[in-house]
């Protein structure tokens, strides 16, 4: 599920319960919003709460003071769901809270959830849904007073945008329900699909026709040109973001399987070897090392397509395979999760983006270390929508992966990345001097430096895996 709280830079969000499964994807960046005083009469019927007449958002601040868009009609409030989000949702059920401030309103949580293919699930999902977004709400301190609903789904083959509408219909009546349930009414339910958009809520066909209404030209609203004002882009869809971060489906995954193989029967006798197993996590180190100096010293290559393609020729099977394996110690992640900043931040986020996409066939869940370092480094120079999207990947690949876990439980309640910056550079500091009793890194078991309680890292976990 993606839940969004909050407005535009540090977020805000709550920890709406991720479940497993490929709709489970972690928040991205927000915006908030304003309402005016009035009605909206094209949406207004005497079977929901009145919603105000206009929502303004005040997301972008950027050369000088905040720009504000009013936002006056459901084709407006269609267009706004990626700026919403960050991203172009696909089979996803959303939910905008609104909240008042006085004689306006505004834009506050945000939550998505991928729609359950199976109509038996959905009011559970529709459950889960509204319940996480309220009760993330309530923990900020404000409870929304009315909800806008948004189900985005593109036709199936065959099918219209019209049939999509009426055979989500079931699904929008249960989000209503359970936004019902908490005293949170519905002010309007959209359904967007095939380049149109329907109400649940109106039907008058003077402003809501049976055909639905056609949504505008991509970046042509007014909240697009804002948008574009601010130097904010929509990331495209959470497809084409996951796409950098899946294992290989090509047939170099063959090789890359093979490689991984080899490479564990050589270091499984070396790593059940206690004396031995500090020299493998030192050769990770060392190898991981020279594999970011290489990515960030290759020319610069446009697109992200042609930037992965680069950087996975940049990487070799055996390469791949070693640091892979070395990174399943816990001791060697954590070293390598302080490059995390600088010139470093850069090309290491690169490398984990393509030690992931390298955790093919039984090794998916290899995937849940550098899924969760390119979390963490995305999260910590700023980018929350990767940084949730990949940290919700590693979970998927290991749910009990205990840093991934705590990462995205930080990044969710809108933590500073600064405290964990702190302590991954304390541990640096250590490592250079003095080591911990034991031979064991700072805040693992009896080798745990005193006074470091205060600024223990998420991801302490409890000894290194052999």
């Amino acid at each position: 599920m993606t839940n969004h709280n909050g407005t535009t830079g540090p977020s805000d969000n709550s920890d709406i319960p991720i479940h497993g499964g490929p709709d489970a994807v972690a928040p991205s960046p927000e915006v908030t919003a304003a309402a005016g005083p009035g009605t909206t009469a094209p949406v207004d019927r005497g079977d929901r709460p009145q919603l105000p007449p206009d929502v303004t958002c005040t997301a972008y601040e950027s050369h000088g003071d905040p720009q504000q868009v009013t936002l006056r009609t459901p084709a407006e409030l269609a267009d706004a769901v990626p700026y919403l989000l960050g991203y172009r949702p696909e089979d996803s059920m959303v939910l905008v809270s609104l909240h008042d401030t006085g004689d306006r309103g505004r834009f506050g949580g945000r939550a998505r959830l991928g729609i359950p293919a199976d109509p038996g699930d959905w009011p559970s999902a529709a459950r889960q849904l509204a319940q996480g977004l309220v009760t993330g709400c309530e923990r900020r301190g404000s409870r929304p007073e009315q909800m806008v609903v948004f189900l985005c789904q593109e036709p199936a083959q065959g099918e219209t945008g019209r049939q999509v509408k009426e055979r989500l219909g079931p699904l929008a009546h249960a989000l209503r329900l359970e936004c019902g349930a908490l005293d949170v009414p519905v002010v309007e339910a959209l359904c967007v699909s095939d380049g149109r958009f329907w109400s649940y809520c109106c039907d008058d066909p003077a402003c809501c026709p049976a055909e639905g209404t056609p949504m505008g030209l991509p970046g042509t609203s007014v909240l697009a040109a804002a948008a574009a004002y601010a130097g904010l882009q929509v990331r495209g869809s959470l497809r084409e973001l996951h796409a950098r971060l899946q294992p290989w489906e090509t047939s170099a995954a063959h090789d890359q399987r093979r490689a991984l193989d080899e490479t564990a029967l050589k270091l499984l006798p070396r790593i059940v070897d206690a004396e031995d197993r500090k020299a493998v996590a030192d050769e990770t180190m060392e190898l991981a090392e020279r594999l970011l100096r290489r990515l960030a010293d290759a020319p610069a290559v446009s697109g992200t397509l042609p930037a992965d393609l680069r950087d996975d020729e940049l990487v070799g099977y055996d390469e791949a395979a070693m640091v892979l394996h070395g990174l399943q110690d816990r001791t060697t992640r954590d070293r390598a999760a302080a490059w995390m900043e600088g010139d470093e931040a850069a090309p290491a986020l690169r490398l984990w983006r393509t030690l992931a996409r390298r955790c093919v066939g039984p090794y998916g869940e290899y995937a849940a270390a550098p899924l969760t370092l390119a979390g963490w480094v995305a999260w910590s120079s700023g980018d929350e929508l990767e940084a949730r999207e990949a940290l919700a990947m590693a979970l998927g690949a290991d749910p009990d992966y205990l840093f991934a876990r705590l990462l995205h439980q930080a990044c969710n309640e809108g933590l500073d990345p600064e405290s964990i910056r702190r302590c991954l550079r304390g541990e640096e500091e250590d490592e250079d001097g003095d080591p911990s009793e034991g031979g064991e890194a700072p805040g693992h078991g009896a080798g745990e430096a005193p006074g470091r309680d205060a600024c223990q890292a998420p991801g302490r976990d409890a000894g290194a895996a052999s």
